[in-house]
Order: structure tokens, then C-alpha cells, then sequence
């Protein structure tokens, strides 16, 4: 299938993490224009950004634009590692308030740079990676940081209703290279970087009307029937 990416310009933020860097290949096979936004901009059109603050972030957008002209596709994976985050801590106020502003507040303000140009354009797609912890109890930090980020999207993707702007969540459980393809009770199923990037690809597609959507990779949650 054509997903009719070809020359589109897509601005990936953490295009050089695990998850990133497997949409950034995906959407260059598919012949988009990609810009890789990260701490440190080490190669040739990548950009340097970081995601807390909200003058970096609009010195990143503002460079994209000027040099593309517009930004038709923005995919932002950037956000702390779950590993990085102390279970000993997890209802932690300080490191809950530090995980939801790495991770939710982080796309928002990105979000915020990019959507008035999308809508100036009438065209945009917008997908954010989050996490199936946002449908789990028994962790604050990362339940909390997840479901932040789908609430944020679906605000954004209502208030872009009618624009030609999408914006969609896309939500893994266990990410590896090697998915098992069992699924726990209590638990989600596991996916591959490379099946996320399919996922976001096409989400990032004129073809897909899709908005609104937190959309569960693998299998969601089982034994969950609702969240």
C-alpha cells in the first residue's frame, strides 16, 4: 500500500531512541522528508530539542519551518524510560509531577509549536507513543504520566475536529525485538519498534481519517473489559 508519505515532512521528536529510530526508517521507506529532533543534533538535518523547555522547543519548530516550509506529520516518542523510573518511588509526588511534565507536558508543548501550522495548511497528522501502564493501577508515576498523555491528545484531536488535523495516541505494552507471542493476564501484549512504526506510518498517512484514538498495539490489556 502507498501511504502517500512521499515527500511529506515529518518531524519525529526522539528520533534517535529505541522506538524513534525504528519510525524514522519507517517513514523514510515510505519517501517522507523525516527531521529527527533530540537533545543533541549530530547529523545533517536533525535538530536539537529538548522537550522541558518550552524556547528549545519553539527554536526547533521554528528551524523546521524555515528550512521545509511546513511540518506535515509530527510523531514525538521522546520521553524518560520506564526503567529509569525508582518503583520504590512510584507514588512519589515530586517524581510523579517530574514523570507527567517528561512525558506529557513534554508533547504538549511540542504539540503546541507544530498545530498552527497544520492548521494553517489544513493538513496534519500528529501521533504521540504512550503506554498501556496509562490503563493499570499499582504504579502513580507511570499510570499517571500515560494516561496524561491520551487525555492531552484527545483535547488536542477534539480541538482540531473539522481542520484536516489528526492527532492519535499509539499505546504499547513490553516493547523487545523479539515479541512473545503469549499474553499474560493483567498484562498487554508485546510489540516489536518496527511494528509500532507500521502502526505510526500508517497513522501518519493521508489516508487514515483516523482522530481522537488511543489505539493499543498487540494485544490490550487481558482481562480488561474497561479503563
Amino acid at each position: 500500500m502507498d501511504l502517500q508519505l512521499q515527500d511529506r515532512v515529518a518531524l519525529v521528536v526522539g528520533g534517535k531512541g529505541y522506538i524513534g529510530a525504528a519510525v524514522v526508517d519507517r517513514l523514510r521507506q515510505e519517501g517522507a522528508t523525516v527531521v529527527v529532533a533530540s537533545r543533541t543534533a549530530d547529523a545533517p538535518g536533525s535538530v536539537a530539542m529538548d522537550t522541558a523547555d518550552q524556547a528549545s522547543v519553539d527554536t526547533a519548530v521554528a528551524r523546521v519551518l524555515e528550512d521545509h516550509a511546513r511540518i506535515d506529520v509530527l510523531v514525538v516518542t521522546a520521553a524518560p524510560a520506564a526503567n529509569t523510573l525508582d518503583p520504590e518511588r512510584r507514588s512519589d509526588p515530586d517524581q510523579v509531577a517530574a514523570a507527567v511534565d517528561g512525558k506529557a507536558l513534554g508533547f504538549l508543548r511540542v504539540a503546541n509549536a507544530v498545530l498552527p501550522a497544520q492548521r494553517q495548511a489544513g493538513f496534519g497528522r500528529v501521533v504521540v507513543v504512550s503506554g498501556q501502564n496509562a490503563y493499570l493501577s499499582g504504579n502513580i508515576t507511570t499510570s499517571l504520566r500515560n494516561a496524561a498523555t491520551n487525555v492531552i491528545a484527545k483535547n488536542l484531536a477534539d480541538e482540531t475536529a473539522g481542520t484536516g488535523v489528526t492527532v492519535n495516541v499509539v499505546n504499547p505494552g513490553t516493547v523487545t525485538d523479539q515479541p512473545d507471542a503469549e499474553v499474560r493476564p493483567g498484562a498487554g501484549g508485546q510489540s516489536s519498534p518496527q511494528q509500532i512504526a507500521d502502526l505510526v506510518a500508517f497513522l501518519s498517512s493521508p489516508l487514515s481519517v483516523v482522530s481522537g484514538e488511543s489505539i493499543s498495539i498487540a494485544h490490550r490489556v487481558l482481562g480488561s473489559v474497561t479503563v
